[in-house]
């Protein structure tokens, strides 16, 4: 997010509406200092939240900006989308479901695709799934699910499917992240998205109703913290030479060599096998 250019934004909106300073903090409920501390792009001292409603009581929304290696980013996120993608296709086909991924339409002048849609022969149900790695903007996110929601039954059609049950399904990765989210907006999810996983999961094991809900499926890391068998284990840190001379005066090992051995500090080992006989 541009510092800067919010508070330009914000000046400028403002002025073209003949606003005062005083009047956008009284439509935002904050002071008149705080709404002229953002127009001089001074965001570092004003919380996103606050930034947020400030801008949002003329009419302009905020977005911010995240940035990480260039490509690398775009590459990262697609990835988590692809291991969310490929879970829930697995799950949806075990269970007798036929998935299609990126099921694009153009319906009434309306564009889009969908993550995923899938068709149960058996039940007769239809399924779309709208997969979200990364939730930027959550008014964005209800308005364009509930638009292919509502689209749900033409898209059905076009495929050559008669739908009894539909279901619409928020699929999110199981991270601390998504949870807030969604305890966040609870009301909201609640009134639209009421199903969660084991509702979620008897669902598409047999389609009986509608459905809609928000489905927390895990992202899996491989390579990542993979744990070394035999439990843990002691770093110790490298050895100094004034170590080596202290442990050698008491005649602990260095590197990896064995102490030497002297008639007095020679250890008899016993050996538990039993002894050889002789014949």
């Amino acid at each position: 997010m541009d510092d800067v250019k919010v508070g330009a934004v914000l000046r400028a909106v403002r002025l073209r509406r003949g606003w005062r300073q005083s009047d956008v903090a009284a439509a935002a409920s904050v002071s008149r200092t705080f709404v002229s501390l953002i127009e001089r792009g001074n965001l570092d001292q004003a919380a996103l939240r606050s930034v947020r409603q400030v801008c949002g009581a003329i009419g302009i929304r905020v977005f911010l900006d995240v940035r990480w290696r260039g490509a690398d980013l775009a590459k990262l996120v697609d990835e988590r989308h692809a291991t969310l993608a490929l879970s829930i296709s697995r799950r949806l086909t075990a269970d007798g479901w036929e998935v299609t991924a990126e099921r694009t339409y153009s319906i009434f002048g309306e564009r889009g695709s969908v993550d995923i849609v899938a068709w149960h022969p058996r039940c007769r149900a239809f399924l779309i799934v709208e997969i979200k790695s990364e939730i930027v903007d959550t008014q964005d996110l209800f308005a364009a699910f509930d638009r292919k929601r509502r689209l749900a039954a033409r898209i059905a059609r076009e495929m050559g499917h008669d739908p009894q049950v539909y279901g619409a399904i928020i699929a999110l990765p199981e991270e601390t992240a998504a949870r807030r989210w969604v305890v966040r907006f609870g009301s909201m999810l609640e009134h639209g998205y009421p199903a969660r996983g084991l509702a979620i999961r008897s669902w598409i094991k047999e389609p009986s109703r509608d459905l809609r809900g928000v489905w927390f499926l895990s992202i899996s890391n491989r390579g990542a913290g993979k744990r070394q068998r035999g439990g843990a284990r002691r770093v110790r840190p490298p050895r100094t030479a004034s170590d080596k001379r202290e442990n050698s005066l008491r005649g602990e090992p260095i590197q990896g060599r064995e102490p030497p051995t002297s008639h007095s500090s020679t250890r008899v080992a016993i050996s538990q096998e039993p002894p050889e006989t002789v014949s």
